[in-house]
């Protein structure tokens, strides 16, 4: 039997059983990258420079597009790398540094959106007392708690895993360095491991949803009392963006970490995996920027500012 320092290199070998599939999940991943990148680098500048957008909401905007840049930086690159490369290997460290870093900012987003659900409860049922509940000091604090939190959650699962023994099993059947894949290559007992990641599910998976609910049954009937129509119109419209994202983020998270665990990587869950780790994240600027008015009237004014620029 050797431990987990006799492992140097792990071997990512997802979806390398349809070598007809994999120039067209290059292609696929690399302009959804690109679209990522480009949206979420957006739609930071535009909050950053548009006074208007300097509010609660587009605060956690800016952290969930930040953290989608670099949860999507995590695994991406190294996702392209290997659906054109012959040898599929990362490196140990490489392996759990990308383990840490998209398992933590996974975390975080899982209670950022919670956070998100929170503001807009307080912007539209106490609209009146919403600078007052909403104070810069509160939301900063709740941004930065998000951070720390779903840090904290990362480091413990990932040490955890880490020092068990790998027992020179190097080959993982999925496209990332994801903890479950990681797991069922230890040849000792993970039932802490399971029983630690069944409670962090709950704590930031099933807990997150339910606030996230429970303040949009709150949101929706102050909404069907707002008298202007136009009042309602935008309500509505913030919301279901936000409860977009909701629904793709913790509907395929928790399809992943709360159903039985399998000894097996099925084909459905590296397609899973592929739905929060690159597809929710290109979503989310897509989402928020064309069904968000004040979004696009910022962009309409920056772009118009810039085109005055060049005209002098």
């Amino acid at each position: 039997m050797r431990n987990y320092s006799a492992v140097t290199e792990f071997f990512l070998v997802g979806l390398s059983q349809y070598p007809e599939l994999q120039l067209f999940l290059f292609v696929l991943c690399l302009i959804m990258y690109v679209v990522i990148l480009l949206g979420n680098s957006l739609l930071i500048i535009i909050s950053i420079l548009d006074s208007r957008l300097h509010t609660p909401m587009y605060f956690f905007l800016g952290n969930l597009s930040f953290l989608d840049i670099c949860y999507t930086s995590s695994s991406i690159p190294q996702m392209l790398i290997m659906f054109r490369s012959e040898k599929k290997s990362i490196s140990f460290l490489g392996c759990v540094l990308q383990m840490v870093i998209s398992l933590g900012l996974g975390s975080t987003e899982c209670v950022l959106l919670a956070v998100m659900a929170y503001d807009r409860y307080a912007a539209i049922c106490n609209p009146l007392r919403y600078p007052i509940i909403m104070n810069k000091v509160l939301y900063v604090h709740m941004a930065v708690w998000s951070w720390v939190t779903g840090c904290l959650n990362s480091v413990v699962q990932t040490v955890l895993t880490m020092i068990l023994p790998f027992c020179g099993n190097n080959v993982i059947d999925h496209l990332t360095c994801e903890i479950l894949a990681l797991l069922k290559l230890v040849c000792a007992d993970i039932s802490v491991n399971i029983l630690i990641m069944t409670v962090a599910s709950i704590v930031l998976l099933v807990i997150p949803l339910l606030l996230i609910f429970v303040s949009y049954i709150f949101i929706l009937s102050s909404i069907l009392r707002i008298n202007s129509a136009e009042g309602r119109k935008k309500a509505f419209s913030t919301c279901s963006a936000h409860l977009t994202v909701v629904i793709l983020f913790y509907g395929s998270a928790l399809f992943m970490y709360m159903k039985p665990k399998s000894k097996y990587t099925k084909v459905s869950d590296e397609i899973i995996g592929l739905s929060y780790g690159v597809v929710t994240p290109m979503l989310n600027p897509i989402i928020y920027s064309l069904r968000n008015k004040e979004v696009k009237e910022a962009m309409k004014k920056i772009l118009s500012k810039y085109l005055h620029l060049q005209k002098i």
